[in-house]
Formats: structure tokens, sequence, C-alpha cells
């Protein structure tokens, strides 16, 4: 199965990690690179929109809003929700005061 993450996280929570357990996380996140994760950080958003395919609009920025801004995304590989939960319980977002969300990515057949 694949998984989307979004991980959220800022600089204050970050800073106040300790610093071995920053280091840890991002040689976590290594490893999974090195495993074939799919990660990168978060650029600028644009918002696309098409209604009735009558022209299409582009504004910068962000639709969603959160408590923490956006730091990243991945495309993981896992066997299991709880897999996929285990292998980004120990990544950056994860450990400094952040957040990462799992989204089961389901293909679109036909």
């Amino acid at each position: 199965m694949k998984f989307v993450t979004i991980g959220y996280g800022d600089r204050e929570g970050y800073d106040r990690t300790a610093p071995a357990v920053r280091d840890a996380a991002h040689a976590h996140d290594d490893r999974l690179r090195a495993a074939g994760v799919e990660a990168g950080v978060a650029g600028a958003p644009v918002q696309v929109r098409n209604h009735d395919d009558a022209g299409t609009t582009v504004e910068q920025g962000p639709f969603l809003t959160s408590a923490l801004p956006v730091a990243g995304f991945a495309v993981i590989e896992a066997a299991s929700l709880q897999e996929a939960v285990d292998l980004v319980a120990k990544t950056p977002c994860a450990v400094a005061h952040g957040v990462v969300e799992v989204w089961p990515l389901h293909t679109l057949e036909g």
C-alpha cells in the first residue's frame, strides 16, 4: 500500500528539541530516502481552480490552514497503516513538536 504523509512543524518546536533527537530523526529520514521513500520539503503553494471548465485561475498561497505550517511531504510504501505510522514516528516533524498526517493513497481504477 502507498501512503502520503504530510509533516507539520515550525522552527520554534524544532529548536527546542534536543540536538541528539533531531540528529537521530534526520538520520532516520536519510534511511527512509535510501530505502526509496520519496520525500521533500514543502515549497510555496498555489491554488488552482477551473470551475465548470470555464477558465483556470491561480492564486498564491495555501487553501488549507493549520496551527503549524506544512513542512514537507513523502510518499511511502508500507504493508499496513500501522507500519506507515511506525515509519514516520521518528521523523523530524514527529519528534520536534510537530505532527505527521498519514493518508492511505487509493489508486483510481479505470
